[in-house]
């Protein structure tokens, strides 16, 4: 195998495709590793692109070519610019040479076509670099060549099609600024021949695939071509007339039609274009298909070609509609643009669910754009919501057909989960959340909210008789009771109060009346998982009407005793929700109405979990009882929780004593069961009571402590004599009730608000036990959550515990440190914790820091530059984030000797490793906090924050040295060393753009990308969207905030209440870690 490496004799083409075809078709893997190491040896050797002609021509194999044409690739990719000017030209005359002979013969085109497509491919990233300068007639070149013959002229289409790609939809990243300018300028320019090419090709050629290939071109370009091209030519006449009457080309001619749609030109000129475009263009649709066509059946009963129409059809209304419906909404086009929203409205109907959010993403357009004419403030009262205006009235008829789909329609929300299985003949328990039902479901969620605010009477109505065909049984089905109480619950709180207090105590009647009605078992689970999803999201209507809110939870304790999958925890999950969001009424006096009190539930309490199948059901509804007790005043509290915990703490007791009498039994697997079972229930009982948990807290404290020592010292036991031990159930059990004690902890210290009598109390005792455990602790003992709850404690306590940070870093730092850093995957979990903890010190006891001798400190500094190198993007980004808040720290005081230190003995080491990350191709994520950092660190050398030397002076020649020139220097001597492909003026000219930019953050991430592109780190295709994905999330979640209804009623974002956890939820806050 290894003579194909032999660069100084001939290659022997046979022995290449040998190798080769041992890769993709041998079974013996030894061997295909090895041909596979060979292959990657020859691809990497410098003289490798010069074989690629003499493979192209003489190989056999496909699979072999292939694999020349990723040499050339690889090589116009990472070292074309190096490469001397003969030798580029001559590889360039070669690939266009070798497409131009295959593309000449049908026969040989139709052959090689998977080769002429990587060929064309090398072109056009020699293109992205040589051209214009070094390529200055590529443009004439092609349009001549393309008049030798119609194969000849399709692949040129092809080729200019995948130009207009490369520059103007996937340059982001790969490309520097100055250079797509340049591309894009140059190819505007010089567009005329290929548009005059096309025209020709459109207008003469009978050719099918030609003329496809040519309208695919044209729909590349048509989005960013001069308008004059579109509007002062005749394409687009051309394109109406002659190709969307064409079965064969009308999908390609919709796409084309569809992107000057999607055009936005102003102007009164303009727009009678596009007016005349859309008229055309619909007149010539009307005789395809009908507007009165059943789209639904239609759909179901054609072929693909016929499917993609609608689908395209229903694009280009969409594009245009939402750019251009203004220029329609006169009186004479009225008729016209009522037809194609009739077209939307019936496409809406199609069961391909593609072809329904295309739709429904255009109803969210028009309905957001109604409802910003006349807006409901949230904070108003909510009399009359449905203010008409001339274009609600215009467009009113249809959105109530609109309405009605919607609703039947409805996505299913996360938080139900009885559902159809696939053949709809039984109800079941969804285990797993549908990602793509729930995003369709917010989609649908926030449009009808604006449906119903334009005319809430409607939806009412709607809804309101949708319901009583359920009743009556004329419309009954799972499905379409199911849509129906899911639109229900979707448009909460956008209905005027008075209104939604009618319309709900309709519908929930309704339903109850159904659940009892309705026979069989699973009739009855899926009413009642309706009925719990309805009531869950009409909190404000709960609040409002106490005797209903009380015959509602009646009704879901009812629940709790059914049987069928996936009710029960309907149940609990929305028992947790209304006592959340209504809570302040259950700590009021009802009017004397004695129907319904806490000490009453808590007394029932054996009774109502009786039936509960699953634990995380009992522990869910001992939270929900928990904020019933956190409702009422503190001075009833402590009463009410000590009766709350009643029934585990006998439980407690009981093991207790049985463990006093002969610590044997907590080896009983039995035993540990109830011991992790009754440590849950105290956990979620903490997260709904709140600060009141200290009454139960107190008697349970020390035996749980003692508990958590005398399991920690049996794992470690168990794992010191048997590795193996850590996959032994007895091992698990027990590990799950020490981590299950610890998690108590933390949940206690966190909900507490007497931080002075944990300090006094709890820590002394706590802190001793936790932290010598895990130091003596074999390192697959150690338990991430002793992490956690330190983070926890600093958290809470701040400056309270800072004289006992050290104590904590004795314990765990080195110790941790010690299995963090071998390599980058094992105990994910520890990685996590361990840095959230040094987090927490760096922003609550950061004298902790200052104090510690110049080692230890390195050691932290060490250990964060160990985090950002993380593949994990949790772990790199907290990292980076300690990072930039020690610089915050450390300026706030930076004459100070602990500054002086850290600057001159960290500084430059920081910046080196910062550029490392930078610029390898493992944390592009992480970008935009790698520029905070680097703005950090020049910052503090531009504003003379580091007055200690950064350089030796006494080796320095330069009397005009100072830290400001320095660190240009530096940095240019970092990036010349591992960049020798780049030219050095390159990066000279970006260290100066780094030292003048730095107070202009987009300017400098822009600078940044610039130099990245240039060092050829950024793969294709990247552009850093997800820097900014938290801040457009923040910014639509704000206008979404002020719509009322379009935030659901327990989201998070709402902030007035607290983030639930469902039965569903694990019962541990631990984190997890992707590993690469």
């Amino acid at each position: 195998m290894e003579g194909i490496l032999n660069f100084d004799a001939p290659l022997d083409v046979n022995l290449l495709d040998r190798v080769v075809n041992v890769v993709y078709n041998t079974q013996n893997e030894q061997e295909r590793n090895q041909a596979q190491k060979v292959l990657e040896r020859f691809k990497s050797h410098d003289g490798a692109w010069t074989r690629v002609d003499t493979i192209l021509e003489h190989s056999q194999s496909d699979y072999t070519k292939f694999f020349a044409t990723q040499v050339l690739d690889s090589l116009i990719k990472t070292r074309w610019k190096v490469l001397p000017a003969d030798q580029r030209s001559g590889i360039k005359n070669y690939a266009v040479s070798l497409v131009l002979k295959l593309t000449k013969d049908p026969q040989t085109f139709k052959k090689h076509a998977t080769l002429i497509s990587r060929i064309d491919v090398a072109i056009v990233q020699i293109l992205k670099v040589d051209w214009p300068h070094h390529w200055k007639n590529f443009i004439p070149e092609i349009v001549e060549a393309s008049k030798q013959n119609e194969n000849v002229c399709s692949n040129c289409m092809t080729i200019l099609g995948m130009l207009s790609e490369e520059i103007f939809d996937f340059s982001e990243g790969k490309m520097t600024r100055s250079k797509i300018k340049e591309l894009k300028e140059t190819l505007t320019e010089e567009f005329y021949p290929i548009f005059q090419l096309c025209l020709f090709v459109m207008n003469a050629s009978k050719n099918g695939n030609l003329l496809l290939t040519t309208l695919d071109t044209l729909d590349k370009y048509l989005s960013w071509i001069p308008i004059g091209y579109i509007f002062e030519t005749d394409i687009v006449k051309l394109l109406i007339t002659k190709f969307l009457s064409v079965r064969e080309f009308r999908n390609s001619t919709l796409k084309c039609l569809t992107q000057i749609a999607s055009l936005e030109v102003p102007g009164a000129a303009v727009s009678q274009k596009f007016e005349s475009l859309y008229l055309g263009t619909l007149q010539r649709v009307v005789q395809i298909l009908p507007p009165n066509t059943d789209m639904q059946l239609t759909y179901r009963r054609e072929k693909e070609p016929e499917q993609n129409f609608i689908n395209d059809l229903a694009l280009f209304l969409s594009a245009f509609f939402v750019k251009h419906r203004s220029c329609l909404e006169k009186n004479e086009h009225i008729p016209a643009l009522l037809t194609g929203h009739q077209y939307l409205v019936n496409i809406s109907t199609v069961d391909e669910i593609e072809v329904f959010k295309v739709c429904v993403e255009y109803w969210n357009s028009l309905a957001e754009s109604l409802y910003e004419e006349n807006p409901v403030q949230a904070s108003a009262l909510m009399l009359n919501s449905a203010t008409t205006t001339p274009r609600r009235q215009l467009y009113g008829p249809l959105l109530s057909r609109v309405r009605t789909i919607l609703i039947s329609r409805m996505a299913k929300p996360e938080e139900v989960l009885v559902v159809e299985d696939e053949d709809g003949e039984h109800a079941i328990r969804q285990r797993l959340p549908d990602g793509e039902a729930v995003e369709r479901y917010q989609l649908m969620q926030s449009t009808l909210v604006y449906l119903t605010h334009l005319n809430y009477e409607d939806t009412e109505s709607i809804m309101l008789s949708k319901l009583a065909a359920q009743r009556d049984g004329s419309q009954w089905s799972w499905h379409n009771l199911n849509t129906l109480c899911w639109a229900i619950g979707s448009i909460a709180e956008s209905l005027p109060e008075h209104i939604e207090r009618k319309f709900v105590v309709v519908v929930i009647k309704d339903l109850l009346i159904l659940c009892r009605e309705r026979t069989g078992k699973d009739n009855k689970a899926i009413v009642a998982s309706n009925i719990m999803y309805v009531v869950g999201q009409y909190p404000r209507f709960l609040k409002a009407h106490w005797r209903f809110l009380v015959t509602v939870l009646l009704k879901l304790f009812e629940f709790m005793h059914e049987l069928h999958p996936g009710v029960q925890d309907m149940a609990v999950d929305t028992i947790l929700k209304i006592v959340t969001k209504c809570k302040s009424q259950f700590g009021k006096e009802q009017n004397g109405d004695e129907t319904w009190t806490t000490k009453e539930v808590i007394g029932k309490l054996p009774s109502h979990i009786s039936d509960l199948s699953e634990e995380p059901q009992v522990q869910t509804f001992y939270e929900g009882v928990g904020v019933l007790v956190s409702a009422h005043p503190p001075r009833l509290q402590g009463k009410l929780v000590v009766k709350l915990m009643e029934l585990p703490n006998n439980t407690w007791r009981g093991l207790m004593q049985r463990a006093a009498q002969n610590t044997n039994n907590l080896a009983d697997p039995a035993v540990q069961r109830s011991f992790a079972n009754i440590l849950r229930v105290n956990n979620r009982a903490c997260m709904g009571v709140g600060p009141a948990y200290i009454h139960q807290f107190a008697n349970i404290y020390l035996d749980a402590l003692n508990l958590c020592k005398f399991y920690s010292e049996q794992i470690s036991k168990q794992i010191s004599q048997n590795s193996q031990a850590t996959g032994w159930v007895n091992v698990k059990q027990m590990r799950a009730v020490k981590r299950e004690v610890l998690r108590l902890v933390t949940t206690f210290i966190s909900c507490s608000d007497e931080v002075q009598t944990i300090v006094k109390d709890f820590l002394p005792p706590l802190l001793p036990a936790v932290l010598q455990d895990y130091s003596r602790s074999v390192p697959q003992a150690r338990d991430h959550e002793v992490l956690r709850l330190m983070a926890e404690i600093v958290s809470t306590c701040k400056g309270l515990v800072v004289d006992s940070v050290p104590i904590m870093f004795d314990c765990l730092f080195e110790s941790t440190l010690s299995m963090i850093t071998k390599n980058f995957e094992d105990f994910p979990d520890i990685r996590v914790n361990f840095y959230l903890f040094l987090r927490q010190i760096n922003n609550h006891c950061f004298q902790a820091f200052v104090r510690m001798n110049p080692q230890q400190f390195k050691l932290v500094i060490q250990s964060v530059v160990w985090g950002f190198k993380h593949w994990d993007k949790k772990i790199s980004e907290t990292t980076l984030k300690i990072l930039l808040e020690m610089f915050t720290q450390f300026s706030r005081n930076a004459q100070s000797d602990p500054s002086k230190s850290f600057y001159g003995n960290h500084l430059l080491p920081l910046l080196e490793d910062i550029l490392f990350v930078l610029t390898d191709t493992f944390h592009k994520a992480d970008f935009k906090l790698h520029c905070e950092v680097l703005i950090q660190i020049i910052y503090a050398v531009e504003a003379d924050l580091v007055t200690t030397p950064l350089f030796n002076p006494q080796t320095q020649t330069d009397s005009n040295m100072n830290n400001r020139l320095f660190l240009r220097q530096y940095v240019s001597k970092l990036l010349l060393r591992p960049f020798g492909n780049v030219n050095p003026e390159h990066i000279h000219n970006f260290v100066l753009g780094l030292f003048d930019l730095n107070k202009e953050m987009v300017q400098f991430h822009n600078h940044l990308r610039d130099f990245l592109v240039q060092i050829k780190q950024y793969s294709a295709g990247d552009d850093n969207a997800v820097m900014y994905e938290r801040e457009e999330a923040a910014s639509r979640s704000a206008k979404a905030m002020a719509i009322p209804g379009m935030v659901q009623p327990h989201d998070p974002r709402r902030g007035d209440g607290r983030q639930l956890t469902t039965s569903r939820s694990d019962s541990g806050n631990s984190s997890s870690m992707m590993t690469a």
